[in-house]
């Protein structure tokens, strides 16, 4: 441990703690930060993803820890199955828990609508562990469009933004279909209107897409879905373009340099600069991006598809500290939000995927090096730098928080 924190402030006196951001030619800028204008997120915004629907005990726990380490937001799955089991039957409870406790700290949420029940799809095989898909869209679109208005109804002016679906580029969040990007861009026509008519204030993000080099079946590549969706005119429906930045490689590591070292593109850290220009190409520059998932993996399991990236426990801290930073620097304003993945779910096993990405241990209320690099890294919020804090520092959470306008 002595030797992870030696490491974290060394990275700081290198790199300064207040390290200047850099004022980039507009004209050069193949990225047009300049185009950005009254963004829905400060650049950046600090956002968490939590599991917090069924409270085990540590819902609590995990929303103080996103205040301890001056985060703003949280990012929760509000499942479909979960919220309406059965056509008509209605279950908020949890729900409301979630806003009451979120609001008791002033922190925000992200809430992803996805997770369709099997009654909405009704031509499927039942979803259990062993099917070939994960999430399935619903055979009749109204169902859907009536999910997302009852919740936003329910919430109007308590959810900051809503995610709406997840990574629709894999067959299997697409019922074990082939992705179709102008299916998808129906559903989140009809999620987005219905949003929008109760509740203008909300932000709505596309769902991050899955970094892939595959064009089949069973998945389509991040970029050319992207741009099959901007065929089918998604941007008219989404203030906020999501994307997904897992943690593959380095953060200085960019899709030219994977390209070079006869890689795919999609396997570089920096692969939502490929999407970025994408936007721009489609004169959508204006629009600003969020990272809704975004980690390092630890998995030590040679049987593991996730194995051939993993780092080491004090590796992870570090590289997140590391992509923050560079965040802060090249990639503001048009990088808003920015979701670390996750508080752990205290039902995940080491045999889970995900597992291996939490930031802390979902056995007990144990914290990785990962958790305390985002305590004690810098952080930028708009106008707003926090600097690097101690350990002993971050014991007391900044009250008032001064990257959260809620705390003023």
């Amino acid at each position: 441990m002595l030797a992870f924190l030696t490491g974290l402030i060394v990275l700081v006196v290198i790199g300064g703690i207040a390290f200047v951001i850099s004022n980039r030619d507009d004209n050069s800028d193949p990225f047009r930060a300049d185009a950005i204008e009254n963004p829905p997120f400060t650049s950046l915004t600090y956002g968490v993803q939590t599991f917090i629907w069924w409270d085990t005990g540590f819902a609590g726990t995990h929303l103080d820890w996103t205040r301890l380490i001056s985060f703003t937001h949280i990012k929760q799955t509000f499942a479909w199955q979960d919220i309406e089991p059965n056509q008509g039957e209605w279950h908020f409870e949890n729900a409301d828990r979630i806003l009451d406790q979120l609001e008791a700290r002033n922190l925000q949420l992200v809430a992803r609508l996805s997770d369709a029940p099997d009654w909405a799809h009704p031509n499927l095989p039942p979803h259990n562990e062993s099917d070939a898909y994960v999430d399935a869209p619903a055979e009749n679109l109204d169902n859907w469009a009536n999910f997302c208005r009852t919740v936003a109804t329910r919430y109007a002016g308590r959810i900051s933004a809503y995610q709406i679906w997840n990574e629709p580029n894999l067959s299997r969040e697409w019922g074990g279909s082939e992705p179709n990007a102008g299916e998808f861009v129906e559903l989140l026509r009809r999620c987005s209107d219905e949003i929008r008519a109760v509740d203008p204030q909300a932000i709505i993000i596309s769902p991050g897409l899955s970094p892939t080099g595959d064009q089949n079946a069973r998945a389509h590549r991040d970029d050319l879905y992207l741009q099959a969706l901007y065929d089918a005119d998604f941007q008219r429906y989404v203030d906020v373009v999501g994307a997904h930045v897992p943690g593959y490689t380095e953060p200085a590591y960019g899709p030219d340099d994977a390209e070079a070292d006869g890689r795919g593109r999609w396997s570089a850290f920096r692969r939502i600069e490929d999407l970025r220009r994408i936007m721009v190409e489609n004169g959508d520059a204006g629009r600003q991006m969020a990272i809704l998932e975004m980690g390092y993996t630890t998995d030590p399991r040679p049987d593991s598809p996730n194995h051939w990236f993993a780092v080491d426990n004090d590796t992870q801290g570090a590289m997140l500290w590391d992509a923050y930073l560079m965040i802060a620097e090249e990639w503001r304003p048009w990088v808003g939000l920015v979701v670390a993945i996750y508080f752990a779910d205290p039902a995940w096993t080491e045999d889970d995927e995900q597992y291996w990405w939490s930031i802390n241990d979902p056995e007990g209320i144990d914290l990785r090096n990962a958790f305390r690099a985002l305590s004690l890294m810098p952080k930028y919020c708009g106008d707003v730098f926090i600097p690097f804090r101690s350990i002993e520092e971050t014991a007391f959470a900044l009250d008032p928080n001064p990257c959260n306008p809620l705390d003023s």
